[in-house]
Formats: C-alpha cells, structure tokens, sequence
C-alpha cells in the first residue's frame, strides 16, 4: 500500500477521501487510478474487498465536470451493489459536485425519473434497467458519457446479461473509456476485452484461487439434521460481531431465520422474493449492527460490501469452488481478519476435497461445541463485560440503587440475580428445517470451476 498524495489528486478529492477515512491506497488503486486517468481502457483482476469501487470512482470523479450532463455509467449485477457503488461514488464527489444516482430494477420508474431530472453525472445500473432506460423509456442519454466501467464483470456474465452488456455499448459514443473489473479472468471476458475495449492494460492478478491469510477456513462435519445445532452452539462459543449465513434455497432462508429468531438470535433473511424496500431495510439493520445475523442465498448476496461481517457460514455447501472464494470473501475484508465455516455432510466429503484442491488451501477440521462448552462461553463473556463495565465512565451512574439493594440483600445473592438475567444459557426450542434436495452431482461428477 502507498499514500493517495503519490497519486496527484485534485484538492476536492483529496479532501473526500480524508473524509472517508482512506489514508493508504491498495494494490488495485495504485495500479489502475495513474493509467485510467490517462484515458487508458483498464482491465482490474481483483475480487471484492480489494477497494476496486475507488480504483475507478477517483479517476471517474476526476474526469467529469459539475456540467448537467450523464458522463459516466457503471454497470453492476445487483441492484444492491448499484446502491453501494452510487453511495462511494457520492461520498468520493462530495466536495466536487459530481452525483451518482443508482437505476434498478424493483424500483418504481417515478423515482428514478425524479432523480434522472435532478440532472446527475454518473449512472450506477443494473444491465436491464439501464437498457430499458436507454432504448424504451429514452429517459438516459449515452451521448456524453466519457467513460464505462463494468463492475464484477464474471457475475454479470454468470447471470445471463451478455447481451445486454453489448446493447448498453452499442448505445454509447464508440471513444469512451472502458474499464472492467472481474474477480476471474474467463474467456468470456477475453472476447468483451478483444471486441469492446482499447488495448486494454490488464492490472491486478488473476484470483481462482484464494489467497486471503486473513481468513481462517474451517470445516464442520455433521448430519443434515444437526446442522442448526452445530450453528447455534458455534454462534454461542464465538459470538460473531456480524455473521452471514448461505444457504441453498429461499425456503432455507425463511426457516432458519425463523428458527434462529425463536433461539433468541437477532438473525435476518435476504432472498430474492423480497421488494426493494424490504432488502434495503434488512441490508440497513445489518449494517448497523442492529442484527447479529444474515441470512442469505448466493444471488441476494451478490455485491454485498459491508467491512464488518467477522463470520461466514457455508451452512449448505457451494456447489461450486467459485461460488465458494465469493461467499468467504465477505469476512476479512478491509485488512481485517475473518472466520468462515463450512458445514459438509458424509455425501458432500468429494465436494470438499474439490473446494480445497482449487483453492490450494486446507480447511481445518472443527469439532461441534458441547452444550457445556457454550455454557462457560456464554458465562465467560458476561462476566468479562461485568468486569469491563466496573472501570468505565458509568460505572457509578447507579451507585445509590445499589447502595439500596445491599442494605436489604446480601451481595452473592445479588451478583448471582444479575449473572441469571444477564447470561443467555443456550435455548433448546425445537426447530426442524426442510431437507434440500441432494444437489452438486451432475453427469460426470461435480460441477467444476470454468476454464
């Protein structure tokens, strides 16, 4: 990493990124901000968490004016990361008077017509939405866009926009500026580089693999039946600051909310049945550590960035190796460290060896807390905080009420009360989730990464 004042940033960026809290560049920023802000077409290999949202928002930021004119788009697979991409975009232009407004689908056309009048500079989108407002409505205008970044480029590919991808392009003046990012280097990134882009410089390095030391992999082994035990007895030993948990299906992610909810875990579910109003509420309260727990499917967490999450939960296996690097890359984000584990029954042994052999890493084996295990874990954590609590500000704030109580109780007799109230002993609801269908084996074994 290196400073941003190598860079040579206007004075209004600068003093957004101070703002922000960026001190040092990554690898990604230093290598594509010097050569996007020479106009050149840029091809960043990097994954997420690796601060490519400001790799191209600086350099876009610096090439548009406050002029009332759309003069960049960026594409995104998600109306989530549209949002939080708009958000960086709208943070880094601050003091510049550059606006990103995110077009979606799931969102009322009247809302987005209001903020397209409202004459922003930058388009955040997904590929639908934005062609529909490009072609149909007629209400987006490529003519002065200066410059085009594709974002997670792999799973827009993934998710059939293909063709979208090259009608928005066909749509826009034929000498802007291309930049794409991708997590994997496929061959059908190759050809959109080959037909679409400029000689295009190709930065950062290719990651199949994982390569994040930050995060500590481990591997549970357990009977279908057992997995809400097993997770709820982890969540009681290690007590997770924010945890996502991905599972298969939605039904999935109904009941185990439901199912961690009734345990007394503040858990949320996130699938793709939910309106946007719903997701962008959840996605909040998670944010703000309002819910210690996310439940999600593979599609709903796309282009989630949230610095936080200290725990990944593979309660359900991926069924690929690729889906596997992008659900962990959620923790360990930001330098920090994170915890991801993965729950395989006896049939899912071959898919684990597969996960580890392209990942070039070891899970550790993990062995199901006990139930006293838990226990001490839950008392320990109570007790550590008692602790903690007795040398803060506060600590006095009460000293009069308990004054009062000492003079009528004995002290053991109080500390024992407040220990009852405060620990949360481990529930034992009954909760029975629906078994998924066996998936993963296909007609020549398991379903292996794309060449």
């Amino acid at each position: 990493m290196s400073s941003f004042e190598n860079l040579k940033l206007s004075e209004p960026v600068m003093k957004a990124l101070a703002s922000m809290g960026f001190e040092e560049s990554t690898h990604i920023q230093d290598s594509t901000i010097p050569l996007a802000l020479k106009g050149k077409d840029v091809i960043g290999q990097a994954p997420t968490g690796t601060g490519k949202t400001a790799a191209f928002g600086i350099p876009m930021i610096e090439i548009c004016d406050n002029s009332p004119s759309i003069q960049a788009i960026v594409i995104t697979p998600t109306r989530e990361l549209a949002i939080q991409v708009s958000e960086e975009l709208n943070k880094i232009g601050q003091f510049k008077g550059i606006r990103a407004l995110p077009i979606y689908g799931g969102q009322e056309y009247k809302w987005q017509m209001k903020g397209l009048k409202e004459k922003p500079q930058i388009i955040v989108a997904t590929p639908g939405r934005l062609m529909d407002h490009l072609t149909k409505q007629k209400s987006i205008k490529g003519n002065d866009v200066k410059m085009l970044v594709l974002d997670e480029a792999d799973e827009m590919l993934d998710m059939g926009f293909i063709d979208d991808i090259y009608a928005v392009m066909e749509k826009l003046p034929a000498e802007r500026q291309t930049l794409l990012f991708s997590a994997t280097m496929s061959p059908e990134i190759k050809k959109i580089a080959v037909e679409l882009m400029k000689k295009p410089h190709i930065v950062g390095q290719e990651s199949k693999k994982v390569k994040s030391p930050a995060i500590s992999q481990h591997y549970v082994e357990v009977h279908e039946s057992g997995k809400f035990e097993a997770l709820c007895r982890i969540l009681d030993t290690q007590c997770p600051d924010l945890a996502i948990v991905f599972v298969r299906t939605k039904v999935r992610v109904d009941e185990l909310q439901e199912g961690l909810t009734r345990r007394g875990y503040a858990a949320v579910g996130l699938h793709g049945d939910m309106d946007q109003q719903r997701r962008n509420s959840i996605m909040k309260q998670f944010k703000n550590g309002k819910t210690q727990v996310l439940v999600a499917t593979d599609v709903a967490a796309r282009g989630l960035d949230i610095s936080d999450v200290s725990h990944v939960f593979n309660f359900d296996i991926p069924r690929d190796p690729e889906s596997y690097v992008h659900r962990i890359g959620r923790t360990g984000r930001a330098g920090k460290s994170g915890i991801s584990i993965t729950f395989v029954t006896f049939r899912e042994i071959k898919l684990l060896k597969l996960i580890e052999q392209v990942s070039a890493r070891r899970m550790e084996r993990m062995e199901v807390p006990t139930l006293e295990e838990a226990i001490e874990e839950q008392q320990r954590k109570v007790i550590d905080s008692l602790r903690e609590a007795a040398y803060g500000e506060d600590a006095l704030r009460y000293r009069h009420l308990a004054e009062k109580l000492l003079n009528d109780n004995d002290s053991v007799t109080l500390v024992s009360a407040a220990l009852t109230m405060l620990i949360k002993e481990p529930d034992k609801t009954p909760v029975v989730l629906t078994e998924p269908k066996q998936g993963g084996k296909k007609k020549g074994g398991f379903r292996r990464p794309r060449k």
